[in-house]
């Protein structure tokens, strides 16, 4: 058994390796990375692919485990490691589309989805070193890269497909927000969960003081337990604006910080992030924010952001704006991505009917797929907003059991996405049925 090597990952590429194979098994490889097979490792993926009815396999390498495959990771960047098995007569059978530049292996890997399992070995199968070296930090950030468009419109088109054949899309309909019944004691509130970030909270706590709006706003700091200067730094500050919120619990996440700011009675008719480290780009980000709440009404806006270091000088790469979102399609095109965007504005109502899960990680995903499940989001693509990108981030430089932790939990919010929204679809086709 050998490892075949596509030229690239177009459709005809992808087809010329899958008429080739000569066997039940193809082995697929990635040429960026340097691959040693164990002594089992051919063996061993072609025994679960045959006993398993799988019609994709990939296993773990030698340091480096990856994570289940569910119906939830239909990103294109899924980690699959540098070599995968394909069951070729499937690959036969079920096909790709014709005419994808970069996509072929991603639409096969849906569309078997979609009729064989897609099956993890958790062995160390080989190991493996990459000849891209390019620093993970500037990798995450690949997809934004505005030379990367066409890439993206079409992974975007592959996705929807797939989405439309299993079920789960949805059409750009959208309901309208509701008036609140409750009243608020401002127009808008700025939330800031903090926790041991005394050498950046002042600069957060300063540039939210410094909005300059013609409505009542205040700023709700709620101080996760922190060990360190935090909560002297905000006893020090003295503005009747600020807010300070010391939970009782210590289990918290950043999202349960979050539920303590929206279901508290502090919280304003909107509720707008602000994280611990990051800065508003100027005094009128609150003023635009919430006009463009208003202007939808929206029951979510999500703006764009400059990524700077520690000093606000700018770094790579730069402005993200996550333009890959359009009305037409972004609540479908919001499962394929791993993120999109901020600062994060919500209309406090309608988000103190679904809170916030209690993680430090995803929670903001969580809430923004649920929101556009019913509702429109509303977007704002220029930057208003600087992103620190230090040492005490809390996605820096990030081991891989924490960044496969991470993976896996947006992984298994997507498949509860999807599995809601595939309701809807068999709820509406029920409805339409004779007597329904």
């Amino acid at each position: 058994m050998k490892i075949a090597y596509p030229q690239d990952y177009s459709s005809t590429s992808i087809q010329r390796l899958i008429e080739a194979a000569n066997s039940d098994v193809l082995f697929v490889g990635d040429s960026r990375a340097n691959i040693d097979p164990g002594p089992r490792m051919f063996d061993r993926m072609a025994e679960v692919l045959s006993e398993s009815g799988a019609g994709w396999v990939y296993a773990d390498a030698v340091g480096h485990p990856h994570i289940d495959y569910q119906s939830g990771s239909i990103r294109d960047g899924f980690d699959f490691g540098p070599v995968i098995a394909l069951s070729a007569q499937a690959a036969r059978r079920i096909g790709i589309e014709n005419g994808w530049k970069w996509g072929g292996l991603y639409d096969l890997r849906l569309r078997i989805s979609e009729h064989h399992p897609v099956m993890r070995i958790p062995e160390p199968l080989y190991s493996t070193s990459r000849i891209d070296a390019k620093p993970a930090a500037l990798n995450h950030f690949d997809y934004l890269d505005p030379r990367n468009r066409e890439y993206q419109v079409e992974m975007e088109r592959i996705a929807t497909a797939h989405l439309k054949r299993i079920g789960a899309w949805l059409p750009p309909h959208f309901a309208k927000v509701p008036i609140p019944a409750e009243t608020f004691p401002v127009h808008a509130s700025i939330v800031i969960p903090v926790r041991n970030r005394e050498r950046t909270i002042l600069d957060a706590v300063r540039s939210a003081l410094a909005q300059q709006t013609d409505f009542k706003f205040n700023v709700i700091v709620v101080d996760n337990h922190s060990a360190d200067g935090t909560g002297d730094v905000l006893r020090r500050i003295g503005d009747s604006r600020v807010k300070c919120i010391f939970p009782q619990r210590d289990d918290l996440g950043i999202g349960g910080c979050w539920n303590e700011a929206i279901y508290s009675e502090l919280c304003g008719r909107y509720a707008v992030q602000l994280d611990s480290d990051d800065l508003y780009l100027n005094e009128g980000v609150l003023r635009r924010i919430v006009a463009e709440l208003e202007a939808g009404p929206y029951a979510m806006v999500i703006g764009s952001y400059s990524t700077v270091d520690f000093s606000l000088k700018p770094i790579p790469p730069g402005l993200i704006d996550h333009r890959e979102w359009t009305r037409e399609n972004g609540k479908n095109n919001a499962l394929r991505v791993n993120g999109l965007g901020a600062p994060r504005a919500f209309d406090t109502a309608v988000l103190r009917r679904i809170g916030f899960p209690n993680v430090s990680y995803g929670e903001d995903y969580a809430v923004a797929l649920r929101i556009s499940r019913d509702y429109e989001i509303g977007r704002i693509y220029d930057s208003v907003y600087l992103c620190r990108r230090w040492e005490g981030n809390s996605d820096s430089a990030l081991p891989v059991d924490v960044a496969n932790r991470h993976d896996l939990y947006k992984d298994w919010l997507r498949t509860i996405e999807i599995q809601a929204r595939r309701g809807m679809g068999e709820a509406q086709h029920f409805a339409n049925e004779p007597g329904g």
